[in-house]
């Protein structure tokens, strides 16, 4: 008997954030309840019966990396449920239909070895292809780069991907090269063991050097391109997001955020409903001036900004995690992107004359 079938977070948008944050789509929770009928049977075939659409060498992998939980203990793919065990697995979904093409898309691999690739993804590109993006995608890209390697999987779901970031957003993301890396990659996501930090540009002074925003996050109630933070945990998932103050320009301020959960646009979301939502941040109406005075000298400068960083002010600046295979931390640090770049070192002057 299959109690609960779930998407691990939410599931994605369409249109341009067909990537939308963190592993949407991408895996699947199940908890399953023995049946107190079911005769002795290996746990890998057991879970084939229930996901037909997987394969031997998937679930294989996912209970060698530790996804496969009995009673609350992991265990081999030899073991042999009984009635009334309690199963929780964390699945990679298969892949849907449409078919990824290589394309020779320029891409940043700041390290790559047997089982994983680490990118820095530019602003502007989707992650993966969906409704409007079938194409030009991060993964076609990958498909491409990956086509010249001998120790790639060819058959992994979605080119490996752990995790999203949208498409406005830049940064770090990691992709695995293998069904276990991606197994005990996304085990690591799912446990919130990984160490990644955001840097976001939001308007206004926010009054505190470091705070915490807590509240679910779900589909806003009237926009349903927007999510939306219910305090009162009436709808959405649960979602915490710290912040610390590294720079303030009067009327926008440059903060760091550290996400304890992954919700879709769950800093976009946060830093909005506690009015400061991030600079020109169209879908959350922060492409208008929030902040400010009312002279068109002011009015002029943000218009001007908005041109050199001409999508929302976000960028996934680190990430650290444990190699799959080497047990080893690895951690790497992406610089701020020349948009946002530019966009501090003109409010800085700004302020210097003004």
């Amino acid at each position: 008997m299959l109690d609960e079938n779930e998407d691990f977070l939410e599931n994605q948008f369409t249109e341009d954030d067909s990537s939308a944050d963190e592993n949407s789509g991408l895996f699947e929770h199940l908890n399953i309840k023995v049946d107190k009928n079911q005769e002795p049977l290996r746990i890998d075939k057991f879970l084939l019966i229930h996901r037909q659409n997987s394969s031997r060498n998937k679930i294989s992998q996912t209970c060698r990396a530790g996804n496969v939980v009995v009673n609350g203990n992991p265990v081999k793919q030899n073991y042999r449920v009984k009635p009334g065990d309690e199963i929780s697995v964390l699945l990679a979904h298969p892949p849907r239909e449409n078919v990824i093409i290589p394309q020779d898309i320029p891409i940043n691999i700041v390290y790559e070895d047997d089982d994983l690739v680490v990118v820095d993804k530019d602003p502007g590109m989707v992650v993966h292809p969906g409704f409007g993006n079938w194409d030009g995608t991060l993964v076609n890209a990958l498909a491409f780069h990956f086509a010249k390697d001998p120790n790639y999987n060819s058959d992994l779901d979605r080119v490996g991907l752990v995790h999203r970031i949208d498409k406005d957003t830049s940064g770090l993301l990691v992709i695995a090269k293998n069904e276990y890396a991606l197994s005990h990659l996304a085990k690591q996501f799912f446990d919130r063991k990984t160490k990644r930090l955001y840097w976001a540009f939001v308007w206004g002074n926010v009054q505190d050097d470091v705070g915490t925003v807590t509240g679910h996050i779900g589909r806003h109630p009237k926009n349903r391109m927007q999510m939306y933070t219910y305090v009162d945990g009436s709808h959405g998932k649960h979602a915490v997001t710290h912040y610390k103050v590294l720079e303030r320009f009067r009327y926008m301020t440059w903060v760091e955020c550290k996400l304890e959960t992954g919700r879709t646009h769950q800093i976009r979301a946060h830093m909005k409903h506690i009015g400061h939502t991030l600079f020109n941040d169209e879908r959350y109406e922060g492409n208008i001036i929030m902040r400010g005075v009312n002279l068109p000298k002011y009015k002029q400068f943000v218009q001007n900004v908005f041109e050199v960083l001409p999508r929302h002010a976000l960028h996934a600046h680190t990430l650290g995690f444990i190699h799959p295979v080497t047990k080893k931390e690895l951690y790497f640090e992406s610089p701020m992107p020349k948009d946002m770049q530019e966009a501090s070192e003109r409010w800085r002057k700004y302020l210097e004359n003004n």
